[in-house]
């Protein structure tokens, strides 16, 4: 059973595993530990993580990024169209309320919604998984933001049931990262909290939460967040820099040019990670457009005026979060930073100030949310034996019940917040209501000014029509009450159908990736041929045969470049099989030719140490009778003769006739004629121990046993049983074990 967790990151993702004793970060198909979030389509197939990183500049409108936003929004609401549409290169469309790309597929325009695109994706880091784990991958445990609302979770659990994953759990980010520093630690108070502050700016959001630590939980203490405060914030103010740089120096408008402004935000992102670590540094574009070269240099003070603006949002989150949580600085015990963006000086420089200490860097920037949900999966999973690690997580958003008042209590209040801003989760809350007919209950966000726009959840409750009767003091009605649920994921049959669609796409891939490998294999079996026919090849091709294949070859590698440029699967498997009539035969006589001279070297030795054995006059020889040495002898020159035979006739054939002897026909020679003679006296029967000497045999075995290091494990144990997996902390105590 596998353990899983994706950190689902809206430019790139990480996938943690539990194996070898530990947590590890997994690498895709190019070496990778994390894996671009983009999804391409072309006129045969999709691109899907890498693969579609290499399709983003010539297929730039129709590769498509920012997935982890696109899931946030319905199609009218207006953060997607001022915020986030300049970050995507696809047409936007609306398909039933829901944010969809309109993009060239097979040919065709197709429309896919994001719920969609995402479940591609998904089906991306599972495949990279099973590959990783060499076995199935169902079960996740997937990170999302803090501040992700009800519906936006459920199109995160919608796409991973159309990927064929079993989500877990949905683990806030912050809440993963603080898992995944907690559960490590061995001196985590019993009775005062440790509380620690994570922060965690990523390439489109800001999060900070307060953890109070105890030994075996966490509990948040209050989370804040900035949805619009990340490394692609600086990139734009660095786009908008230079935009104006080159307009002067070069007399050209690159945002009039898509591919120019991509060029020149891929080239923005590697200098604000070079200015991280140095003074100054240098921005160089090649043919950005128009066949002009670019380059500027920006220093670090310039940087930091001009994402000054930006610099002054960092304080915000963090007097929310310690306002919310009623702690004071004396009460930090440290600030654990996360994410891409806290590497930038100035924004380390403003969180230590603001704290009045030294940043800590106990956790991995990139990778510590995909282990803390990969150590959440293997808490959730029946398999692993993990260190009991409690976590308490919070609602940033407060939830109000309503429901319809009856012509009866006129005054009755028909709402009520039910789970305030921090309420923790999980937790139940008990409600009463008495009525006689059926009544909606609607529970919203009781602040929808400060989400992205949602729908409520609606529960139709009717009371049943026969209850049963229980007499007792007094007459009381009891019964089930049926509930209806409603809420904001896709209906079943939705899920069904983008299933569906789902796997015919996987299969079209799989076929046009086989298609693509069987023409590479013949296009590289016409030019190895070709040019082993001239050389090594020569002697074993029939003269006869020899114009004619030449010729096969060069028509093959005419019609790959001409007809056969778009051919099918099973169009390339017959020109391949047509090729290798005539060179499997050609490539079979050489491979004999070549290993002829050892297979007679092996069955000649053979021959020569039957033949020494049976005729040697050795004491150690001695007991074999004489009537078996003859047969040895005999069965020897028996098969020399035949390998004499068999030689003599290959000598006499030229070397592109079918061979006359075979190598594995010799090497069978070689195998049947091992019954080499007993060199071996026979051993006398060896006299019992007496009964002391077995006492003190145990007695060794016991001390033995007692001087064996700890760590040797038993090797008597099957294969079954010494399967485990551990995780160790920094001090060598185990807080994970499987068996």
């Amino acid at each position: 059973m596998s353990v899983v967790g994706f950190d689902f990151g809206n430019l790139q993702s990480k996938i943690a595993v539990a194996r070898n004793r530990g947590i590890d970060v997994i690498c895709n198909e190019v070496s990778n530990r994390t894996t671009p979030s983009l999804v391409s389509f072309g006129p045969k197939n999709r691109y899907l993580g890498e693969a579609a990183k290499t399709q983003e500049i010539s297929n730039f409108k129709n590769t498509v990024g920012s997935l982890k936003r696109l899931i946030c929004y319905a199609f009218q609401d207006s953060e997607l169209h001022e915020v986030e549409k300049q970050y995507i290169n696809a047409e936007l469309v609306d398909e039933k309320g829901q944010v969809a790309v309109k993009v060239q597929y097979h040919g065709e325009q197709r429309v896919f919604t994001a719920t969609q695109l995402v479940a591609m994706y998904f089906t991306k880091l599972k495949d990279i998984t099973s590959a990783e784990l060499k076995i199935p991958v169902s079960d996740v445990v997937i990170s999302v933001p803090g501040w992700f609302t009800d519906a936006q979770r459920r199109r995160i659990l919608d796409a991973a049931e159309v990927a064929g994953l079993n989500c877990l759990r949905l683990l806030n980010d912050t809440s993963a990262a603080a898992l995944g520093y907690g559960i490590t630690k061995t001196d985590l108070p019993e009775d005062k909290p440790r509380n620690v502050v994570f922060v965690d700016i990523g390439y489109s959001s800001y999060s900070v939460a307060i953890v109070s630590f105890l030994k075996g939980q966490l509990t948040v203490k209050s989370t804040a967040y900035d949805r619009h405060l990340g490394g692609r914030n600086f990139d734009q103010i660095l786009i908008d820099h230079f935009t104006e740089v080159f307009k002067e120096k070069y007399k050209i408008d690159i945002k009039s040019n898509s591919k120019a402004l991509f060029r020149l935000r891929t080239g923005v992102e590697k200098l604000k990670k070079v200015l991280s670590a140095n003074a100054q540094a240098p921005i160089n574009v090649e043919s950005i457009m128009n066949d002009i070269d670019v380059s500027a240099i920006l220093s670090r003070d310039e940087f930091e005026k001009l994402v000054e603006h930006l610099l002054e949002r960092i304080e915000g989150p963090l007097e929310q979060a310690f306002k919310d949580s009623g702690l004071s600085l004396e009460d930090i015990h440290s600030v654990e930073v996360v994410g891409g963006s806290t590497r930038i000086p100035a924004v380390k420089e403003r969180i230590s100030k603001f704290f009045g200490q030294e940043l800590k860097y106990t956790l991995n920037q990139d990778e510590a949310v995909a282990r803390g949900c990969a150590l959440q999966c293997a808490i959730l999973s029946p398999v692993f034996k993990v260190r009991e690690f409690n976590v308490q997580d919070i609602i940033p958003y407060p939830i109000k019940i309503t429901w319809n008042k009856i012509p009866e209590i006129p005054d009755e209040d028909s709402e009520l917040v039910v789970f305030p801003r921090s309420n923790n989760i999980p937790s139940t809350k008990i409600l009463t209501f008495y009525r006689k007919e059926p009544f909606d209950i609607e529970a919203y966000y009781s602040e929808p000014d400060k989400i992205p726009s949602t729908g409520p959840w609606i529960e139709n409750a009717k009371p049943p029509s026969n209850p049963p009767v229980k007499k007792v003091k007094k007459l009381v009605k009891k019964g089930d009450l049926p509930i209806t649920s409603c809420h904001n994921g896709l209906d079943k049959s939705v899920i069904t159908q983008f299933k569906e669609l789902e796997v015919q796409m996987i299969v079209s891939d799989k076929l046009v990736a086989d298609t693509e490998t069987q023409k590479n294999a013949l296009e590289e079996y016409v030019y190895d041929t070709r040019s082993k026919v001239e050389t090594i090849y020569s002697e074993y091709v029939n003269p006869n045969v020899k114009d004619k294949f030449l010729q096969l070859l060069n028509d093959t590698e005419s019609w790959l470049y001409d007809e056969g440029e778009d051919a099918s699967k099973s169009v390339y498997v017959e020109k391949f099989d047509q090729l290798k009539t005539y060179g499997g035969p050609i490539a079979e006589r050489y491979r004999e030719a070549e290993e002829r001279p050892k297979a007679e070297q092996s069955l000649r030795e053979s021959i020569q140490s039957f033949i020494l054995s049976a005729s040697s006059g050795e004491e150690r020889f001695s007991h074999i009778p004489e009537e078996e040495k003859k047969s040895i002898v005999e069965k020897a020159t028996k098969m020399s003769e035949w390998l004499n035979e068999k030689l003599k006739a290959q000598e006499s054939l030229p070397k592109y006739e079918p061979p006359a002897v075979l190598c594995r026909e010799i090497y069978k020679e070689r195998e049947e004629s091992k019954n080499e003679p007993n060199t071996e006296e026979p051993k006398s029967e060896e006299p019992n121990f007496k009964e002391s000497n077995i006492e003190e045999a145990k007695l060794e075995e016991v001390t033995m046993a007692e001087d064996t290091p700890t760590d040797v494990q038993n090797t008597d144990k099957t294969k079954s049983e010494t399967k485990d997996i551990e995780v160790e902390n920094g001090n060598g105590e185990t807080i994970m074990a499987v068996d």
